[in-house]
């Protein structure tokens, strides 16, 4: 098979290699940007930035392995067993990880509190398995989940970090501005001085960061476009990339044609 006709991935990187995989999860198929999926911990740990980082580094650690052991059993695992095998796959890593930070960070661990164990139930993590971890090889899994994970960590970082900043005047829990502070540049031309807006470090200020970050996305999607770039594969899903992209119709008869040969096995 000559160059030109390996399969594409992200970036027209060639599909399924370690690069691809990191910056498909990365960028072209970011869980929480593009695909919008994982939303409880988005929303409900982003209240400042080393929660979300540290929660987006904790389903990264998770995803990454689980996805690597998956995928090296996946010849193993009956398809019978198949989803409960990949829960205790994923169970046991998040379980090692509440060890660790039970142990040397507790006042992480305090503060994220349930949604380190709900990490077993996060769709990412499952999906990823589902998708593409019981399909393919050590290596380029491995990438997938890092890439996947570092994407959802960069993202919701970056959401605690605007909540944090914005609601509270601090950075990663360092105080940055007080109230009254004169504001710099053309930030301080337009609002003057520095004063708390409270509503974003409480629940609506993560659907407003979160929407503000979506749009931004979306814009850089559309200027892509504009200059002739292929956006076909942002958020395309893992789910269906088996699937040739022609019509909805044809889309819609691939899956229930897979649908009825799953029944009949």
């Amino acid at each position: 098979m000559s160059n030109m006709e390996m399969k594409k991935g992200a970036l027209g990187l060639r599909a399924d290699t370690p690069g691809e995989r990191f910056f498909n999860g990365l960028i072209e198929e970011n869980p929480t940007l593009v695909l919008m999926i994982g939303m409880c911990p988005t929303l409900a740990v982003t209240t400042s930035a080393i929660n979300g980082l540290s929660m987006g580094l904790a389903t990264t650690f998770v995803l990454a392995l689980s996805n690597a052991v998956i995928s090296a059993l996946r010849k193993v695992i009956p398809d019978t067993v198949r989803i409960p095998s990949f829960i205790v796959v994923i169970a046991s890593f998040v379980t090692l990880v509440q060890l660790i930070m039970q142990a040397y960070l507790p006042a992480l661990n305090k503060a994220l509190g349930v949604y380190i164990p709900l990490i077993v139930v996060n769709c990412i993590i499952f999906g990823r398995a589902e998708a593409y971890a019981s399909k393919h090889g050590i290596v380029p899994s491995f990438f997938d989940g890092l890439g996947m994970g570092l994407g959802f960590t960069c993202a919701i970082t970056i959401i605690g970090f605007f909540r944090e900043l914005i609601g509270g005047g601090t950075m990663f829990d360092i105080q940055i501005l007080g109230e009254g502070t004169v504001l710099p540049g053309a930030i301080g031309a337009f609002f003057g001085r520095y004063q708390p807006v409270r509503i974003f470090i409480q629940q609506a200020g993560a659907f407003l960061v979160l929407a503000f970050l979506i749009a931004i996305m979306n814009q850089v999607k559309f200027n892509l476009e504009k200059k002739g770039k292929d956006t076909s594969k942002f958020g395309s899903g893992g789910c269906c990339n088996d699937i040739e992209l022609k019509d909805p119709k044809t889309v819609k008869e691939q899956l229930l044609a897979k649908e009825s040969k799953g029944a009949q096995g």
